[in-house]
């Protein structure tokens, strides 16, 4: 932010105080590094939790079902145990009948009648077991009396008198132990056999004695069906049942699997369907879905998510209706205003899309007793509230080191700040409050902890949200500084990192505000702290610095530009750019008045590569000083990035 930083001097003196008390900062690195996490287990598409190596990541997910471990830099699958392999029974299946290898699926199979295997990386079966004889006893069956081959239909239906086989893929009577004399009792025995379509008798109510006239004479008759008018039951039927669908329309219906499976493998994504299951299937196992819209199937994982990733807001579901893998989480975008002022505030707001929170610049510490200035605005936040953005007001100390020292001292000032503090924002109804305490003596980190966890309690009980900003810093002082990273990340909501003022206004050398580089390694330091990637946020600026230097290269000034004003001061002073490869910037040079101007530019391209870095380490967004120094299109960009 351009705030009255001294960071290059107090670095300096951090540094000085180091190498005095023989503090290695580069141990302080190496030993952080170890909390970085690298991966991240999913229970189907839902984060469970974050490793710092691959190994302890797969060891946890082993023990969660349905699982998957990716790297959470690039979102790259390096281990799963989900199913390939799927058991479905009379076209049914189970989560207890999914299996990694074939060779485990087949085992289970061959115990089981009227099944198949699904490789759930291709369409139709791998295994199938399906029934094609059926043995009766008269006009009874059991559910294990079905054979796949006529052979053992035989063998069972010989254990039986009055036996007969009824050929499943022909729908016919192929096969009975019947003698002569039973045929001819039969057919003058009472008749209770009827033909019926719909339900409604055919043939002219024809009744039959004998089971297999019935059925002979049903075979002519289209859709229908065999009935036992004395019980009811349903003994033969013609019914065109197995039915195959292509894209939700029916294009083809039959008395048998085998004939609609035919017809099924002929037509691209089409289906057999029978008595609302599903028995066979040429429609991947896996769809990419963007919202509630369908987009693409596939046969395999890596297909589907590699196509997903081209797709913000994407899902890959099976056909179960498991979603495995999502993109939906949107980033959060905050931003300050650097005003009290609601008519400015409503300005700004107007300009941004996307925007998730707004920060007001509406309370400070005006005295070390705890005094505070108020000039917050409850029917803005309500206005804003209702665009859908939430007001989480900048609280910050003036930067005054002094005062701050004296406030952290003393207690009963610091209940006194908080309680009027905590007690406004839940009048108003705010979402939160940012933290902005800066300049803090080094020497008063234990007591600015303190302080944090005092006011993160009396905000959490009044169900307020709580950010901090802290400066970027480095991994080699910051341990020396009043901002105990650690410490604060487990205390409050959100860390946000304030990653500009590379090159400030005290610097004495000219440089980007913020070079890409420097960026991504301090969101690499600020990971190193065991900081969640969840409560991080990257602070990004709308501005940059132009430095002057005299005719002998001296530097003798410099001043903060808009990014707004920046295409404007390039045509009119006719600046001409070059590629900075240290900052992944345009450098700007152009002479006026004996002096040459610098300037690294910060533009939608810049911006865009921020907020890819947030994406990159799964920050949990971006926080940009300020609103107002941005043209309005830039926000067009981060609405289609969020």
């Amino acid at each position: 932010m351009l705030k009255k930083k001294l960071i290059a001097a107090v670095t300096l003196l951090l540094l000085s105080s180091s190498l005095l008390a023989g503090t290695s900062g580069s141990g302080v690195a190496e030993a952080s590094s170890s909390l970085v996490t690298k991966y991240r287990v999913y229970q189907n598409d839902q984060a469970l939790r974050e490793f710092p190596t691959e190994s302890k990541a797969i060891a946890y997910a082993k023990n969660v079902s349905y699982s998957h471990v990716e790297t959470i830099t690039g979102r790259t699958w390096v281990w799963d145990n989900l199913p390939r392999y799927k058991v479905y029974k009379n076209g049914i299946s189970s989560s207890a009948w999914e299996y990694r290898t074939y060779e485990q699926a087949l085992v289970f199979a061959k115990t089981q009648r009227n099944v198949h295997i699904r490789d759930l990386e291709n369409i139709g079966w791998k295994y199938a077991n399906h029934a094609k004889f059926r043995v009766y006893q008269g006009d009874k069956t059991q559910p294990i009396w079905t054979f796949t081959t006529i052979e053992a239909a035989i063998q069972e239906a010989k254990k039986w008198n009055n036996a007969h086989i009824i050929d499943l893929t022909k729908n016919a009577w192929v096969w009975d132990n019947l003698t002569a004399a039973q045929k001819k009792d039969q057919r003058s025995a009472t008749a209770v056999y009827q033909i019926r379509v719909d339900g409604v008798p055919a043939n002219n109510g024809k009744l039959y004695g004998f089971l297999y006239d019935a059925i002979k004479s049903s075979s002519v008759i289209a859709g229908s069906e065999v009935v036992n008018t004395a019980t009811g039951i349903v003994l033969h039927s013609n019914v065109l049942a197995y039915e195959v669908i292509q894209n939700g329309k029916l294009i083809g219906a039959f008395i048998n699997l085998d004939d609609a499976v035919a017809l099924a493998k002929k037509a691209p994504n089409a289906e057999v369907i029978y008595k609302d299951n599903v028995w066979w299937s040429g429609v991947p196992y896996l769809t990419v879905f963007q919202g509630d819209k369908k987009l693409r199937s596939f046969n395999t994982r890596s297909g589907a998510i590699d196509f997903a990733k081209k797709y913000a807001n994407a899902y890959v579901r099976t056909s179960d209706g498991r979603s495995v893998w999502n993109n939906a989480k949107s980033l959060v975008y905050l931003a300050w205003n650097g005003s009290a002022s609601s008519s400015t505030i409503l300005s700004h707001v107007a300009n941004t899309q996307g925007l998730s929170i707004d920060s007001p610049t509406w309370f400070e510490l005006t005295a070390a007793d705890g005094s505070i200035n108020d000039t917050s605005d409850a029917d803005l936040v309500k206005t804003l509230k209702e665009q859908g953005i939430r007001v989480a007001p900048l609280v910050h100390n003036q930067f005054n080191r002094k005062m701050t020292t004296a406030f952290l001292q003393d207690k009963a000032a610091q209940q006194a700040f908080i309680s009027k503090l905590v007690g406004r924002l839940s009048e108003i109804k705010a979402f939160g409050l940012n933290l902005d305490f800066e300049e803090v003596a080094g020497a008063d980190r234990a007591s600015y902890t303190d302080f944090v966890k005092a006011l993160t309690k009396a905000a959490h009980a009044k169900g307020l949200n709580v950010s901090i900003d802290l400066p970027r810093g480095s991994l080699s002082w910051n341990h020396l500084t009043a901002y105990d990273h650690t410490a604060l990340s487990s205390i409050v909501d959100t860390i946000i990192i304030m990653a500009y003022d590379e090159h400030w206004s005290g610097s004495d050398t000219p440089g980007s505000v913020a070079g890409l580089t420097w960026v991504e390694e301090g969101i690499k330091q600020f990971l190193g702290y065991g900081i969640p990637r969840s409560k991080l946020m990257l602070g990004i600026p709308f501005y940059v610095r132009e430095w002057k230097l005299d005719a002998a290269g001296k530097l003798v000034g410099n001043r903060a530009v808009l990014m707004k004003d920046i295409p404007a001061l390039i045509a009119d002073n006719k600046a001409t750019g070059v590629p900075d490869a240290a900052s992944g910037q345009i450098k700007y040079k152009y002479v006026k008045d004996g002096f040459t101007y610098l300037f690294w530019a910060e533009t939608t391209e810049t911006t865009k590569a921020r907020v890819a870095l947030a994406t990159k380490y799964d920050l949990a967004g971006v926080a940009a000083w300020r609103l107002g120094y941005e043209s309005a299109d830039l926000w067009t960009m981060m609405l289609r990035m969020k």
